[in-house]
């Protein structure tokens, strides 16, 4: 189930299985990127792209050039939890991203604690020379749209 908020926002769940979890039983750090990477997949989903059919055609590919991440507090085996983003600003051949990893909680303010937040720099690349270009003018106008 998938959560569209404002235009420039979205949201999916993520159950928090045995696999995700380190031997101190709280979800390894590294995995924290991975929902954050499932997040932004499932986002351009929703906007009318699949990764595999970019690759073909017009034979692009979204990578990472950056990441900060700030961990707040640790999930746990179970927990179910809400990992968003919102689009903070589209340029020529790059998009950033704010993005959250939340877990309902009655007894904070608004109803959601926040786990990890972080900020994603991913840059447009020609899959085959893996060299920056410009998002496809089709794309570029839909991104812009959500900003």
């Amino acid at each position: 189930m998938r959560h569209q908020q404002k235009s420039n926002a979205f949201t999916i769940p993520v159950r928090i299985y045995y696999e995700d979890t380190d031997a101190g039983g709280v979800v390894y750090y590294a995995n924290y990127l991975k929902f954050f990477e499932r997040c932004r997949t499932e986002w351009l989903r929703e906007i009318g792209h699949q990764q595999a059919d970019l690759l073909r055609d017009p034979g692009i590919a979204f990578v990472v050039r950056s990441v900060s991440v700030e961990y707040l507090k640790p999930a746990r085996l179970d927990d179910q939890l809400v990992v968003g983003l919102e689009v903070e600003r589209i340029s020529r051949a790059q998009i950033f991203f704010r993005q959250h990893i939340r877990r309902a909680d009655e007894t904070v303010a608004g109803g959601w604690q926040e786990l990890v937040r972080g900020a994603i720099h991913i840059v447009c690349v020609n899959s085959a020379l893996m060299k920056t270009t410009s998002i496809p003018a089709i794309l570029r106008t839909k991104l812009e749209t959500l900003q």
